[in-house]
């Protein structure tokens, strides 16, 4: 099966001393107090007076002073951008030139810093997740995911009925509807998971720890996942707590509901279901529509809802 992910979801063919702009999520220790509380109204565009935000605890300012000042660790290191949530830390983080040694280290450097600046033991959570950014992830597409992060967690606490049916969603020229979460859509780092039968078993593996990498660290698969190979990546990536988007060729009939495993992944908030508002004929080509629904959902701004 190739490398064992559990435990372990740092990307395997990536140099951790080069060039790269990183997505780096850090997690808030269980026994710390939080970063900060919302505040604002989540029903006001964001970005304008008003509208959702973090207003940051005694430990979450610590947190920023410490992000400012990230440079000291290493004068290759450049935060673009960052958002404070109340139990995480989202970083966009630049790595302008090569490191003396790898960025877990320097990571770790930095929640030294803010242990000794807050006088806490730990603040984080042991690791990172990291999403690495190569040329298919929209940087402006990344800012914005990040800005809008307080306003889809008021958006979770003000509609506790969020995870519902949704039947006016546009992807490209189709009409579709939905089921689940629906915030998956909104999330920057989306893979199209397609194993074409004329992939070797290097070219598998390859991707699978693609995909495994993707799932560990926060983002979305998306997929019809009909093939015995493509269910074994699902398999994978929700024993990692990875979430998903399921594309299926019929639609849910009215007060229907997924089926008993894929509900439960709903009610967790991990899974989205998007089928064509007209049913799909089963077969062949069924599954290319299917795999080319995959690819505009992944592309930055797929549709409206």
């Amino acid at each position: 099966m190739g490398r064992d992910w559990t435990g372990n979801s740092r990307a395997p063919w990536q140099d951790y001393c080069s060039r790269q702009i990183y997505h780096i999520t850090l997690l808030k220790r269980a026994d710390v107090p939080s970063f900060g509380s919302l505040a604002g109204d989540w029903r006001i565009a964001p970005g304008s007076p008003g509208s959702s935000y973090i207003k940051a605890s005694p430990l979450g300012k610590a947190i920023k002073n410490c992000l400012r000042e990230i440079a000291a660790i290493h004068p290759a290191l450049r935060v673009l951008q960052y958002a404070l949530m109340p139990d995480h830390l989202h970083i966009l983080l630049s790595v302008e030139s090569r490191l003396d040694e790898i960025l877990g280290r320097k990571l770790a450097f930095f929640k030294v810093t803010v242990n000794n600046r807050t006088g806490l033991p730990r603040v984080f959570d042991k690791g990172f997740n990291d999403q690495i950014l190569t040329s298919t992830r929209n940087l402006n597409t990344i800012y914005r995911y990040l800005r809008e992060n307080p306003r889809r967690l008021a958006v979770r606490f003000a509609n506790p009925g969020f995870f519902e049916r949704r039947t006016n969603i546009s992807i490209g020229d189709l009409d579709c509807q939905a089921y689940g979460n629906l915030q998956l859509l909104d999330n920057p780092f989306k893979d199209a998971v397609v194993v074409h039968r004329a992939d070797s078993a290097e070219k598998r593996e390859e991707n699978r720890q693609i995909w495994l990498h993707t799932a560990a660290n926060g983002g979305v698969l998306v997929s019809p996942f009909v093939s015995a190979h493509e269910k074994a990546i699902r398999r994978e990536a929700e024993s990692l707590g990875g979430r998903i988007i399921l594309l299926t060729n019929e639609p849910l009939k009215e007060r229907e509901k997924p089926a008993a495993h894929d509900f439960a992944l709903c009610s967790e908030g991990r899974c989205l279901i998007i089928a064509p508002t007209e049913p799909l004929p089963f077969g062949r080509q069924s599954c290319l529509k299917l795999n080319s629904l995959a690819a505009k959902i992944c592309r930055p701004n797929p549709g409206k809802l």
